[in-house]
């Protein structure tokens, strides 16, 4: 690839709306077209529903990547659950366990005795972090407003949420004045923003209150501004030390304001803006002794004098440059003029091909509103939790989940959004250097299976769980992923030494296994699965698990290719490729599956589980495809099979869609997303349901549907490899593909009608289709090499189009 700098991606990408709009592909959505707004609506980015949320499932969600809050739509009373991203249980705290180090020889040994059992309960007894438990995501309290004079009683209610403007909008009449609120979470001025709007002068009242599951106090900041101020909770016996403070001003338009300690009054407005600042004691994972009142007080002050107008424009004007990057369009039909609960009950009944494009656009609409900088990436639940202590902890759980919530940034042209996920795994790695050195007695840096706001990077829960060592490494691919989809040589330069950590981890702990002569890990375990039974006890410990092999093959061949196009450390890279060149193949067990574990254990290979780990590499890598690796690809086809019923979890379904499209099973991804799009796996909100509320099948099942449509591994870019018969006709723009290539497809009756390509960076580009086609670029017609049928390879110039076109 050539590499490229941030400055000339900026200026390339600026280009890439207009350049496919002048080709031909014109958007389709609002946000791309706002001249198109008054046209019929036949593919509607909006969830919108008949009646107010009564419980947090069936909320809108808003967020603007640090700030979030779930909005319910009532009349007479009105509830935001509100969220500031950095508000976690506990404290700055090193988990790693400084004698771990001195019982890994032993439990070495006795894994390669294969005494698992004993190995495990060595390892649950002296080489877990300290607590076993990491800390919890925690909310940080409800604004409640009552409305006095109005009741339940109302015509012409709707509320909804426009991904197009990140808005939420309800509407209603009552005694024949039509009200109107809106609510968003403004990333540019980094508040929150109600308003409050009524066809009749005067007819805006309220009053404003909060209350918090945690200990906090309320007080008057000013003569129209409520606070609620608090502390995180404690946890584990760790004490809660992150000081938050949310501050909540009105500002009317006639009426009057008051407040005191008790709550916020508006009477008699014509109109009110409510502007909503939370801000914390968090500096970062090692500082919590920030001014939190400071923090919240400077963006109130900024955007209260700028005036609802330019607070609105500014926010959309900023989503929308995100946002409106892609559009997508895959049919209609008259499902789309239903509430969107009634939608997700009957899509799999089919007929509904709309709600799985604006499932797709939801997801990306949850990765913008929930990871921006500044602020975390994002958890378990993105970045709305209404619970002191929610599932998992809303954590980062680094064997599947916080990863697949990444899935969708490059290919679906929101690459920004890594860059919270890269800030933490950037700590991280200062963290997991400790753990390294005090548990492994090792160079480099590790993180096992979760982490938390204050990087916790030593096993926890259970060693059944816990002790899994690659999570670092699979969060470390990620650097060099970025690379692959922009061509940006500044970030990858800034987060090599990161990369480099890893790898230096492993060549200094991978060992020889005795039997094969292989290097593998010990210990570790296949993801939250059991090998055996043992005296009635689940034992999951092993040395050399598949998905670890798969993921140190792929980690010591980007650090090879990173490290060339950087020109540095080449030394410790010929060092990587040699050890990868002793790891354990991908291997093919007695059923016809993919061996999960070194030893072939037959009844294992049968365990049920919601976790296919040992299928990373047919996704998210591509080691194993059905053009290069047919036999590897049919066991792995196999290995879904004997896992058992694909309905146990959202995040699970999302997963083995991904898996289906790489094996370019169509019928067996949409299978799966009319699973994935049931009521019992996609609440009312369309959030993603384990259950419970998980947030990572919503953006497992986005980069799904990516795949269906575009695919870029194995050095190609294929188009519509595996697009489900239920979506005949459409077309998309702006999808972003390895290589750095970005792309408008048309498409009719399942086959190519056309296409634009966009390069990036002025690489070579494999492109692979059904039938023949034909390229033409800014000069005509293009010379093509054509290796194999339905394969072009023709080389690119940085910022210009390319046309494809089918030939007859």
């Amino acid at each position: 690839m050539n590499p490229i700098t941030r400055r000339d991606l900026l200026r390339t990408t600026g280009l890439t709306a207009g350049a496919f709009a002048l080709a031909g592909h014109a958007p389709t959505s609002a946000a791309a077209d706002p001249g198109g707004a008054d046209a019929p609506e036949t593919n509607p980015m909006r969830l919108w529903y008949t009646a107010p949320a009564q419980e947090w499932l069936q909320a809108l969600a808003i967020g603007n990547g640090r700030l979030g809050a779930m909005v319910f739509g009532g009349v007479a009373a009105e509830k935001l659950m509100l969220n500031e991203d950095t508000v976690w249980a506990g404290g700055p705290h090193d988990y790693a366990d400084p004698l771990g180090h001195e019982a890994l020889p032993e439990i070495r040994r006795l894994i390669g005795e294969e005494k698992w059992l004993e190995a495990q309960q060595l390892a649950d007894e002296r080489f877990m972090g300290r607590p076993t438990e990491q800390m919890q995501y925690q909310p940080v309290g409800d604004l409640h407003l009552a409305f006095p004079g109005l009741t339940d009683d109302v015509t012409g209610y709707e509320r909804s949420l426009d991904l197009t403007t990140a808005i939420t909008t309800t509407t209603f009449v009552a005694d024949g004045v039509r009200h109107t609120r809106e609510v968003f979470g403004s990333h540019s001025h980094q508040v929150i923003v109600a308003r409050f709007t009524a066809s009749e002068r005067g007819a805006i009242s309220f009053d404003a209150g909060y209350t918090s599951l945690q200990e906090t106090s309320t007080y008057a900041h000013d003569a129209r501004t409520l606070a609620l101020e608090g502390r995180s909770g404690e946890a584990e016996g760790l004490e809660g030390k992150v000081r938050f403070v949310s501050l909540v001003r009105a500002v009317p338009e006639g009426g009057s304001v008051t407040c005191d300690d008790t709550g916020l009054r508006v009477r008699g407005a014509d109109a009110v803006t409510l502007v909503l600042s939370i801000g914390t004691s968090h500096r970062n994972y090692l500082d919590v002794g920030g001014d939190h009142l400071a923090a919240a007080v400077a963006p109130l002050e900024r955007a209260t004098p700028q005036g609802y107008g330019i607070l609105r424009r500014a926010h959309v004007r900023d989503h929308q440059e995100m946002f409106g990057r892609v559009d997508i369009d895959l049919g209609t039909s008259a499902s789309v003029d239903l509430p969107t609960d009634q939608r997700v009950a009957a899509f799999r009944d089919g007929q509904d091909p709309q709600l799985a494009a604006l499932y797709y656009q939801f997801g990306r609409y949850l990765l913008i509103s929930s990871s921006r900088t500044p602020g975390q990436p994002a958890n378990l639940q993105g970045l709305w939790n209404d619970q002191m202590l929610p599932p998992w902890q809303s954590k980062y759980t680094l064997n599947i989940n916080c990863q697949m919530n990444y899935w969708p940034a490059g290919p679906a042209n929101l690459a920004e959004c890594w860059q919270p996920l890269f800030a933490m795994i950037e700590e991280l790695a200062e963290s997991g250097a400790r753990t390294a050195q005090k548990m492994w007695g090792a160079k480099g840096w590790v993180a096992h299976h979760n982490t938390d706001l204050w990087r916790g990077s030593a096993p926890v829960d259970f060693a059944y769980y816990g002790v899994w060592p690659t999570g670092g490494a699979w969060l470390s691919l990620l650097f060099w992923e970025h690379y692959e989809y922009t061509g940006d040589l500044d970030v990858l330069r800034e987060y090599f030494p990161v990369l480099r950590g890893s790898v230096e981890f492993f060549l200094d702990t991978l060992v020889e296994d005795a039997a094969t002569g292989y290097l593998v890990t010990s210990p570790s375990h296949s993801p939250e699965l059991k090998h055996h039974d043992i005296d009635n006890v689940g034992v999951s410990m092993c040395a050399g698990p598949t998905m670890d092999m798969q993921i140190l093959r792929d980690l010591f061949t980007a650090f090879d290719k990173a490290s060339a196009v950087l020109g540095q450390d080449r030394e410790m890279a010929a060092q990587a490729l040699a050890a990868r060149e002793q790891l354990p193949p991908n291997q093919i067990g007695f059923l016809g599956q993919i061996q999960e574990w070194l030893v072939d254990w037959e009844e294992a290979a049968q365990e049920t589980s919601r976790h296919v780990s040992h299928l990373w590499g047919v996704f998210p890598s591509d080691q194993i495809t059905p053009r290069r690796t047919p036999e590897l690809a049919a066991a792995a086809d196999r290995s879904l099979e004997l896992r058992g019923p694909a309905v146990t979890a959202g995040w699970s379904l999302a997963w083995k869609m991904n898996i289906r499209a790489r094996l370019l099973q169509r019928d067996g991804v949409y299978t799966h997303l009319k699973q994935l799009l049931s009521p019992g796996r996609t609440a009312p909100n369309l959030f993603d349901l384990h259950p419970p509320f998980q947030i990572d099948g919503n953006f497992g099942g986005t980069s799904a549907i990516n795949e269906t449509i575009v695919q870029s591994h194995s050095g190609e870019v294929w188009l519509l490899p595996c697009l489900p018969a239920a979506f005949p006709t459409g077309r998309v723009r702006g999808l972003r593909t390895r290589g750095a290539f970005e792309l408008a497809v048309t498409w009719r009756d399942g086959r190519l009608r056309g296409a634009r390509v966009q390069s990036l960076a002025g690489n070579t580009i494999r492109l692979r289709t059904e039938g023949r086609v034909r390229v033409s670029g800014p000069g005509g017609p293009v010379d093509v090499e054509r290796p194999e049928e339905g394969l072009v390879v023709f080389r690119t110039r940085r910022g210009a189009t390319y046309v494809v076109e089918p030939q007859a």
